[in-house]
């Protein structure tokens, strides 16, 4: 893939610009902040980019709202997020459009570079990836809803699985059941949460993402 990095820690920026070079990535540019990133993404739109959430000046959400205006202005430009900590409200944000070509993960992930470098491709190929953690504080966040309290503990799982951007083949490997299994228990969770007419890998994701950001 050709990707754009914004990362303004440089041993950290330099560190993915060695990983996904020797993954066979080409890098058009890395970064250190969010200006850099527009510009370079203007000037040679990438596959993907891979930005920080918080960057100079202020290490606020300069790199979050980089991300949203490049969705906004590029929309197949792909966006894999990285952030220190679970900002509920920038992934609620940035889950507010599409879910397709769009992922969340926790700079900690990074470390484990299998994890890593899968999230990279699904969001890569226009799928989603959201990291598990970030999942399990939305999931949490919205205990005191009714349709969701409706679900039975494997339901949940599944559920879970599903925000993480999971194929049902991908999420029957992981709970150890059948396909067929998961795809009882994803008929079960649309009806519970009034999502029966909602079909496709992607657009179910953005489904269950936006109800649980409700």
């Amino acid at each position: 893939m050709r990707l754009i990095l914004a990362e303004d820690s440089a041993l950290l920026r330099e560190g993915l610009v060695r990983l996904l070079t020797d993954e066979g990535h080409e890098i058009l540019a890395a970064v250190g902040d969010a200006e850099q990133l527009l510009a370079a993404v203007a000037a040679d739109p990438p596959d993907l980019i891979v930005v920080d959430v918080r960057m100079p000046p202020t290490h606020t959400d300069e790199g979050l709202r980089a991300a949203l205006e490049i969705r906004r202005r590029w929309p197949a430009v792909g966006v894999l997020v990285l952030s220190q900590y679970v900002e509920k409200r920038y992934a609620a944000e940035l889950l507010g459009g599409t879910a397709s070509g769009v992922g969340y993960l926790l700079k900690d992930r990074v470390v484990q570079v299998g994890e890593f470098l899968d999230a990279l491709d699904r969001v890569g190929a226009g799928g989603a990836a959201f990291d598990p953690e970030v999942v399990r504080q939305l999931l949490a966040r919205t205990t005191r809803v009714d349709p969701l309290a409706a679900l039975t503990p494997r339901e949940r799982d599944v559920l879970e699985h599903m925000a993480q951007g999971c194929t049902n083949a991908h999420i029957a490997a992981k709970l150890h059941v059948s396909q067929s299994a998961v795809e009882k228990h994803v008929n079960a969770i649309f009806d519970k949460l009034g999502l029966a007419h909602v079909t496709g890998y992607s657009r179910r994701v953005l489904a269950v993402l936006r109800y649980l950001g409700t």
